[in-house]
Formats: structure tokens, C-alpha cells, sequence
């Protein structure tokens, strides 16, 4: 908040993913969040995803916190907390304002007493979210309810709908964040506010990944000076995963096209993990992070 940039939160569910946000921080000098969803839990194992998490941050010459994404229960948080996360998302945007609140409550009364951080959601961001695909228009957060649900939560962190949108199908018509409410909500809300659905679907990675097979059509994502505009504006983490999980079918459909006689799992995931760490690296720079981590702090 003091310094004007956002820190990216990276979803993993693998470790490649894992190896190329990590080594991407290393080389951007750039703190950096690692994000795992409940379905991330489901495919890998918390135990298997915390682990490898919290080796990877012993040896990284940068912050690095392990962030659970998107919780929907005090069941999954509390496994969380348990497992040593250093924050945790409560998101109740399917409840109404009230209930949102007192789950909100539950959480913070467990996460806080342990050193360990809180972000809650209020308002909808449509698109796909894991699973589910809302066709409803998003619910955007209205700045004086988001006043006082920081007020009744104390919570550490706000994620704001502001017109963002889940997955690689984003928009119909031109894409347009609502940059008055952004405003309204800094002004009226004193803590980190968090963009979710703000991949850009870089259009290079999706024509490389069309070339070699991939069925992405009308796939488009927030562009870059929208993302710049809002972290200038307040915004001060962004969860970035649907770039990554399009960076890695891009490598992997070209490295089996281009060479079929390999079979080598290291040679077609590795492929991968230099395809993301680049998209990574260019995110921490596009959110005014890298640099941020000088020798010695």
C-alpha cells in the first residue's frame, strides 16, 4: 500500500507451477503469494501442496506466503490454519450481506489469535470460478457496504468485484473495470484490496497454444493497462491462474508436437515451467512488484 504495487498470488496445483512462480520471484526480486484453491486440495493433497510450499519459501531469497484461495467453509479454513498457511480467504459472496459477515466473523476469531491474515469478498466476480460457471451478471461491491463490512469483520485484506471476471472467457463486448467504484472503495475502506479474475489472457499464448491443437476461440482477458490503472488506484494483490494454466497447455501441446519421439515427463513439464515462469515474470513487472526485494531486507 505504501509503495503503489500489488503482489501477485499464484495458484499452483502442481509442482512445476510451483518451481516457475518460485524461481520467477528469485529473479525478479519480487515477494511473491503462492495460492492453492480447495479444488487444488482435492487433485494434489493439502499435505502434498503445503509441503512442498514451505520447502520452496526455506531456501527463497524472497517473502513468500502460502494463501488459501477462495475457501468456502470454516471446515477447509481450519484445515488451513492447521497446515500452517500464513493467510486464508473466507469467501462467503454466495450469502447475503449479513450471513457473509458473521462467517466472516468465525473465521477471523480462528485465523487471528495465530498470526495469521484474513481476506474476505464482497460483491460477485462472474465467470468461472473453479467449477462453477455463473451465468448471472456479477453483483459489483457497492463502497459504502464494503465500509462498514470491513468495520464489523476487521478483516486484513477486501477482494472487490469491479467488473472482473473468472476463466479465459471474460468479456463479449470491450472489457471496462469500473474504476469510480474502485475509487469510491479506497477512499471509504483502510485495507489491502485484492483483484480476483484479472488474468489477461495473454493473446500470444493463446494463438501459440490454437497453433498446436487448442480449441480457444474467442478466448480474452483484462488487458494489461486496466490491470496497471486499477493497481495505481488502490489494488494491492492480484490472483493471477488462468494465464499459467494457459501458459502450461501452450508449452505442452507444442513440445509434444514438435517432438514426438520424446517421453521424457521432465523434458515436456519442463517445457512448461519456463513457458510460466516467463508469463510470471512479466506479471510481477506489469504489478510494480519486482525489485521490490533488495539483498538483505
Amino acid at each position: 500500500m505504501r509503495g503503489g504495487y500489488a503482489v501477485g498470488a499464484f495458484n499452483i496445483s502442481n509442482l512445476e507451477t510451483l518451481l516457475a512462480i518460485r524461481e520467477a520471484a528469485e529473479e525478479e526480486k519480487s515477494p511473491v503469494i503462492i495460492a492453492v484453491s480447495p479444488a487444488s486440495m482435492k487433485y494434489a493433497g493439502l499435505v502434498y501442496l503445503e509441503g512442498m510450499v514451505k520447502t520452496a519459501a526455506r531456501s527463497a531469497p524472497v517473502p513468500m506466503s502460502l494463501h488459501l484461495d477462495h475457501g468456502k467453509d470454516i471446515e477447509t479454513v481450519l484445515k488451513c490454519i492447521e497446515a500452517g498457511f500464513t493467510s486464508v480467504m473466507i469467501d462467503g459472496s454466495d450469502l447475503n450481506f449479513f450471513e457473509n459477515i458473521a462467517l466472516t466473523n468465525q473465521v477471523v476469531a480462528l485465523a487471528h489469535p495465530r498470526g495469521i491474515s484474513v481476506e474476505a469478498e464482497l460483491g460477485k466476480i462472474s465467470g468461472i470460478e473453479e467449477s462453477t460457471v455463473e451465468g448471472k451478471k456479477a453483483i459489483l461491491t457497492d463502497p459504502s457496504a464494503a465500509e462498514e463490512f470491513v468495520q464489523e469483520t476487521d478483516i486484513d485484506a477486501l477482494a472487490v468485484a469491479i467488473g472482473t471476471s473468472h476463466g479465459a472467457y471474460k468479456f463479449k463486448g470491450e472489457p471496462q473495470l469500473d474504476f469510480e467504484r474502485l475509487k469510491a472503495i479506497h477512499e471509504k475502506v483502510g485495507v489491502p484490496l485484492v483483484l480476483h479474475g484479472a488474468s489477461s489472457v495473454p493473446p500470444s499464448i493463446v494463438d501459440r497454444a490454437i497453433k498446436y491443437g487448442a480449441e480457444l476461440g474467442g478466448a480474452r482477458g483484462i488487458p494489461e493497462e486496466q490491470i496497471r490503472e486499477a493497481v495505481s488506484m488502490g489494488i494491492t494483490k492480484v490472483n493471477i491462474d488462468t494465464d499459467l494454466r494457459l501458459a502450461f497447455t501452450a508449452a505442452v501441446r507444442e513440445f509434444l508436437r514438435s517432438s514426438p519421439k520424446e517421453f521424457d515427463p521432465r523434458d515436456i513439464l519442463g517445457s512448461a515451467k519456463q513457458t510460466m515462469r516467463e508469463v510470471v515474470k512479466s506479471k510481477m513487472r506489469l504489478l510494480g512488484s519486482s525489485g521490490k526485494v533488495q539483498p538483505g531486507t
